[in-house]
């Protein structure tokens, strides 16, 4: 009996989301910006891209990581961030883990 509720409920929320969703959805680059907000709210707002990359001396190699959510490769980037960018005025980009020299 839970069950049967439980599935009446979901299916409702679905139904609910693929019927009402489209009435949000507008080709307006400004009606999608207000609805999707900039990642990005104060860091670094006057550089065209922020990117972080971080040295590790106990890591081999280079990490490159998702920081817009976008990726089709999340955790990994796979660069999703640049046509947010262009779409938004944004300006996120990948965290960089990269190798460092030991302290001498």
């Amino acid at each position: 009996m839970l069950f049967r509720i439980l599935a009446l409920g979901a299916l409702a929320v679905t139904q609910g989301y693929v019927l009402g969703a489209p009435k949000f959805v507008t080709s307006s680059r400004a009606a999608v910006s207000m609805h999707f907000p900039p990642i990005n709210e104060s860091v670094d707002k006057g550089n065209p891209k922020v990117v972080t990359t971080v040295k590790c001396e106990d890591i081999k190699g280079k990490g490159v990581y998702c920081r817009c959510w976008r990726s089709k490769t999340f955790p990994n980037c796979d660069a999703s961030h640049v046509k947010w960018n262009e779409e938004r005025g944004d300006n996120v980009g990948p965290l960089i883990v990269m190798a460092a020299k030991p302290a001498e």
